[in-house]
């Protein structure tokens, strides 16, 4: 206590990339929370200031230095910074050189050090041979997003080899927790009152793989759904050839698992695919579709493109656009081939200009929005469970929120305009659709959620 009293025990924790960086970030919100320091959310009067960067593309590398630059110049000037996460794990040598006045840069598989980190007297680094972060035991965790939804990561690293990918580099092979951590951390995360959890991994469907599990995902899933309650699981990322007849029938099989995947699929031609060194083909990805909208006719499917793949030829980006046409789906995020250092596809052949991989990205997405608009005003006179979130940023009378089909960050969200039968945020409520805007719905409450309605709702789809 008295080294706090002479330095100051306030606290700023940065968090930049994914949410898997996120729960990392909050493992050690929670260890010097216990420790006795105080987070503060301005920079100007922290003692400590922590970075958690990102390091996956050239862009999130770029971000991850403008952040380091705009905390250092915005400290006061007794206070230390500590850099951790995967940028330090692979570039901390760019770190060093370019900002000398970082006092500390920790490994990303080296969170729990972190009390180590603040409180050396001397600059230095704690970089192990450990490249990812899993949670085991009694480690302390502050959840950072708002109360009513918390992320559960249950695997690290990576199994797979994409060749456009550098993530087996950065993190590591796949690591998975146990069911019994994973079912503990669920049941912590319940009693904390989280509505909505959120499984994350690099993808989910390899949980549990390297220790040669069958059906590891679905049996996890089975003892998750054992515990009692009224809450979303959703799933976050699952690769098509992950899904199987098993986990569509347990995700239709239980309404608290949200009709909802993010199932990353860049690309629909099979050449592209096989130079991606995806294991999967369109027949495979048209299959998946279908079982997923025959089982669960609700569904709602994100997925992510990848526009100007080396050797992507006009036919072949042609082939994406009628995909997304004659298989439209709900969200689409849209990138650019970005060509990283250490990744196998840096080395291809026939790079597709800049100029050109612009135009397709602008395409696609003028597509998709068109797409999105459709299937939005297919909402228009429904009702649905709506997650009350708050007021709206933009004014003081709109509130928003989400119903499952919408996931915190990444998707649109539901802006209501007359919350006149609001009860309280973070709580389930009955909401009529009555426009749409781009990626927003549009509604009002109908009426508060209580238990029994949500039960015959959950029997209704179940």
């Amino acid at each position: 206590m008295k080294n706090f009293l002479r330095k100051g025990n306030k606290i700023h924790f940065t968090s930049l990339g994914c949410a898997r960086n996120l729960v990392d970030t909050e493992i050690m919100l929670g260890i010097v929370l216990k420790a006795g320091y105080e987070a503060t959310s301005q920079i100007e009067e922290a003692d400590y200031l922590v970075i958690n960067t990102c390091g996956f593309l050239a862009s999130a590398r770029q971000e991850s230095c403008d952040t380091i630059e705009e905390i250092l110049s915005g400290k006061k000037n007794s206070a230390k910074v500590v850099v951790t996460g995967c940028m330090v794990q692979n570039h901390s040598s760019v770190i060093k050189d370019k900002f000398p006045a970082v006092h500390y840069l920790l490994g990303s598989g080296d969170v729990e050090n972190i009390l180590k980190a603040i409180e050396a007297e001397d600059a230095g680094e704690s970089i192990t041979s450990a490249r990812s972060y899993l949670q085991w035991g009694e480690v302390p965790r502050q959840i950072a997003t708002p109360r009513h939804y918390a992320y559960l990561k249950i695997a690290e690293g990576c199994a797979k080899r994409c060749s456009f990918c550098i993530i087996p580099s950065i993190k590591g092979p796949l690591k998975s927790k146990s069911h019994e951590q994973v079912t503990k951390e669920f049941r912590a995360l319940l009693s904390q009152q989280v509505r909505e959890v959120i499984m994350i991994a690099q993808d989910l469907g390899d949980f549990g793989k390297e220790r040669k599990e069958k059906d590891g995902l679905e049996s996890l899933l089975k003892e998750m759904l054992q515990v009692p309650g009224d809450y979303w699981l959703r799933l976050l990322y699952l690769y098509p050839d992950e899904i199987t007849p098993g986990l569509i029938e347990i995700m239709a099989s239980d309404a608290r698992i949200c009709r909802y995947l993010d199932m990353p699929i860049q690309h629909i031609s099979d050449p592209i695919l096989k130079r991606m060194r995806r294991k999967t083909n369109k027949e495979a990805i048209l299959n998946t579709i279908t079982q997923l909208r025959a089982a669960i006719p609700e569904v709602v499917i994100r997925t992510s493109l990848m526009v100007g793949f080396p050797g992507e030829t006009d036919k072949q980006f042609e082939e994406m656009y009628e995909f997304i046409h004659t298989h439209p789906l709900d969200n689409i995020g849209i990138f650019k081939f970005s060509s990283e250092e250490g990744a196998h596809a840096a080395t291809l052949p026939d790079h597709v200009a800049e100029d050109v991989k612009e135009a397709r990205y602008h395409r696609l997405m003028q597509a998709q929005l068109k797409i999105v608009r459709e299937r939005n005003s297919a909402y228009i006179g429904k009702r649905l469970q709506v997650l009350l979130e708050g007021y709206h940023p933009d004014s003081p009378y709109l509130m928003r929120g989400r119903f499952y089909g919408q996931c915190p960050e990444i998707d649109g969200q539901v802006i209501i305009n007359d919350a006149r039968e609001a009860k309280s945020f973070g709580t389930l409520h009955e909401v009529e659709i009555t426009d749409c805007m781009d990626y927003d719905l549009i509604g009002r409450i109908v009426k508060p959620l209580g238990e029994r309605a949500k039960a015959k709702a959950r029997l209704a789809l179940a």
